[in-house]
């Protein structure tokens, strides 16, 4: 299996993404391309995408959209997509019933930079929906009104925190995610338990509210799909913060994929 799990993340895109793009080229049900592509600094850089098609049920699959590196100095999510990913391709009965589309690296330049903002010094997490001329984020915006997710998981760090969190922009089905995509990763990770996080009130490592601008489905889209942040503690070990992300993820699609079986019985 491909492994990340260390301190020497590469920091070229192509490089952390390479082994993905490996094994789309083997037959594993891996495809490769790209939101698009932009310059700057007079480079073309791509925002990369992958997909995977699961085994089927016999119903519609279920479309996931799962990104990282939004801010680009927060490489262990994007690790994590890749050691996702490759779990996947290694037990495809894992995706049973999904349709997954990856996108380990939403800030190219930021992420070859190692900061936090794109490379014109703006922070991509507050220009989303707002009427933004950053490419990136017009490039996301596209692609998020094409691909009519039903439910997005977006991976974060969070150099101020003690230990696992997450956002639920206060919605029960969010939050009954959430739960134990929280309990699974605080195996390998503690969860922050106090009562401001990051600014906003928190329960259980649970914030409600959120920043605006940040990655979401467009307002318009109904029904809304789930919309689940999960944040590791930036300064933890990045293995830890690997396998913490990895089993949330996890966690997660497992129980979606109970939701959706007691929705048909119902």
């Amino acid at each position: 299996m491909v492994s990340l799990l260390n301190n020497d993340c590469p920091r070229e895109v192509h490089s952390l993404v390479g082994p993905l793009v490996e094994l789309a080229g083997q037959g594993s049900g891996w495809t490769h391309g790209s939101v698009g592509e932009f310059t700057h600094a007079g480079r073309t850089h791509r925002i990369p995408r992958f997909r995977f098609a699961g085994p089927t049920t016999g119903s519609e699959p279920v479309r996931l959209g799962l990104f990282a590196g939004v801010h680009g100095d927060e490489p262990a999510g994007c690790a994590a997509l890749v050691e996702f990913a490759a779990a996947i391709a290694a037990d495809p009965i894992r995706a049973a019933g999904y349709e997954l589309w990856i996108y380990p690296v939403v800030n190219p330049t930021g992420y070859e930079a190692g900061t936090r903002e794109n490379g014109h010094g703006r922070d991509l997490n507050r220009e989303f929906w707002r009427g933004s001329a950053l490419p990136e984020v017009q490039l996301l915006e596209t692609e998020l009104r094409a691909r009519r997710f039903h439910g997005l998981l977006t991976l974060h760090a969070d150099d101020t925190c003690e230990g696992l969190y997450g956002y639920s922009h206060g919605r029960t089905l969010d939050e009954a995610l959430l739960q134990p995509a929280l309990r699974a990763g605080e195996r390998v990770i503690p969860r922050d338990r106090r009562p401001v996080i990051d600014g906003f009130a928190a329960r259980d490592g649970v914030i409600c509210e959120c920043f605006q601008g940040v990655l979401s489905a467009p307002a318009e889209q109904q029904p809304r799909p789930f919309d689940v942040i999960f944040e590791t503690p930036a300064l933890a070990p990045f293995a830890l913060q690997v396998a913490a992300a990895v089993a949330a993820l996890d966690t997660i699609v497992a129980e979606y994929r109970g939701f959706i079986a007691y929705a048909q019985d119902l």
